[in-house]
């Protein structure tokens, strides 16, 4: 395991930032640890829910966790706003950094994950690899 810190600028898809570590690093798996910074727009998709909802304000990232696969990553935020209120969910797609985004990744250089469809889901799962070297 190779532990990346990661710092984001200001206006940076959050999601799309993280997606990309993989590619940049060439890395067939990893996992976000933490993270803190703010956002000035967060897309969150809360548990059952086919669409994200979208909050256009200040906010501060308390968590923020989950897998990255060279097909995607499956990412889950809480934040809160100027009144101390905690939301969270999955982490969507324009989700933008405000002031600066601080993640701790960890790359999985011995294996490589996949979203596959799952039968007894009925979703697109994490299917974990062992990378022969």
């Amino acid at each position: 395991m190779q532990i990346l810190p990661v710092r984001l600028s200001p206006l940076s898809d959050l999601r799309a930032a993280l997606e990309a570590v993989l590619q940049e690093h060439a890395v067939g798996a990893g996992f976000v640890m933490q993270a803190i910074g703010s956002l000035s727009v967060v897309q969150l998709r809360m548990a059952g829910m086919p669409q994200p909802l979208e909050l256009r304000e200040d906010l501060e990232i308390l968590t923020l966790a989950g897998s990255l696969s060279p097909d995607g990553a499956h990412l889950h935020i809480s934040v809160a706003d100027a009144q101390g209120r905690v939301m969270g969910g999955h982490l969507c797609p324009g989700s933008i950094v405000r002031t600066t985004a601080e993640v701790l990744v960890a790359l999985l250089p011995d294996h490589h994950f996949s979203r596959e469809d799952d039968a007894e889901t009925g979703f697109k799962e994490l299917a974990v690899r062992t990378v022969r070297r």
